[in-house]
């Protein structure tokens, strides 16, 4: 949400390894950070796992409780969707398109930013929590100047198994299909138990995962993971193991990898530092590519200088 300050990277996904035989997970722990005296764990991307299939970016904010109102101030991307599920508090998303919509617990925002596009963000008050979860996906190059869209999802698909709550937030679960506009092979998924719960997830030999819990505990396979330390599966598995705390909540992401080298800088997604530098030039110098967001009153974001 807002002015990352993700230094360049330009890399796809790392192969999967595999040691004696046995499937390995690779433990990862994320950045944490303050935004707005908000608390923010970033799990992806790092030095160690850059991409989950196309999603690209993690952040898990709060849960905060009430205090200075997270604004946040009008920003470009290009090149990604961004994806906002939302678990407490309430935040109004304004964009160049026009739209503007409030989320509350249990919706996803959708916004495609594809060619170009400017948001701004803002927690409504008189809630006594913000918690979400926000993520990018990476637009294959096919489609990475696509449209500008925005959608908002308040329906998904949501079904009980083994004492854990499921929510379908994209893609395509054994018979069950997310509403969620995508471009590329994908899955998130929420899962939240009340009491303790052992699953054994089906997955698609071809997608790699990540699970992370954004509140509680799990173990993978045996092995235990804290509140916000991404566990990533890799490919060629055909199902996993999970066992969840009492009370917890836990993402599911992965896709079929992505297949080409991004840069991600700043706000925005490119194919080449070329378009990175093309996009942040535009957005300073106020370009028609980049629109007023309508309703927002406050200052525009600025970039720090590209590195390169």
């Amino acid at each position: 949400m807002g002015d990352r300050q993700i230094p360049p990277f330009y890399a796809g996904s790392r192969e999967y390894s595999s040691k004696d035989g046995r499937q390995q997970i690779q433990k990862l722990e994320p950045r944490f950070d303050d935004v707005g005296g908000i608390p923010v764990a970033r799990a992806i991307p790092q030095k160690a796992r850059r991409l989950i299939g196309p999603w690209c970016f993690l952040d898990h904010i709060g849960p905060a409780s009430s205090g200075p109102l997270m604004d946040v101030g009008p920003h470009p991307h290009i090149g990604l969707q961004t994806f906002t599920w939302m678990l407490a508090g309430e935040i109004l998303h304004r964009d160049s398109l026009g739209s503007q919509q409030l989320i509350r617990p249990g919706e996803v925002n959708l916004m495609t930013a594809g060619h170009g596009i400017a948001h701004t963000e803002e927690a409504q008050p008189g809630h006594a929590e913000l918690h979400a979860a926000q993520l990018w996906i990476a637009l294959p190059e096919a489609h990475k100047d696509t449209q500008p869209r925005f959608d908002h999802y308040a329906d998904l698909p949501r079904w009980t198994e083994a004492g854990v709550d499921f929510t379908l937030l994209i893609g395509q679960w054994l018979q069950h299909k997310s509403p969620a506009v995508h471009f590329s092979p994908i899955i998130g998924l929420d899962l939240l138990s009340h009491d303790s719960a052992l699953l054994n997830l089906p997955l698609d030999p071809n997608f790699e995962y990540g699970l992370m819990p954004l509140e509680g505990c799990m173990q993978v396979d045996g092995e235990p993971f804290a509140q916000d330390i991404l566990a990533y599966l890799g490919l060629n598995r055909t199902e996993v193991s999970l066992e969840l705390a009492p009370e917890s909540r836990v993402l599911l992401l992965g896709g079929a990898p992505l297949g080409e080298a991004i840069t991600i800088w700043w706000n925005f997604v490119g194919h080449s530092k070329a378009e990175i530098a093309a996009a942040q030039a535009q957005w300073l110098a106020e370009d028609p590519r980049f629109a007023a967001v309508p309703g927002y009153r406050g200052k525009r974001l600025l970039p720090p200088a590209i590195p390169w």
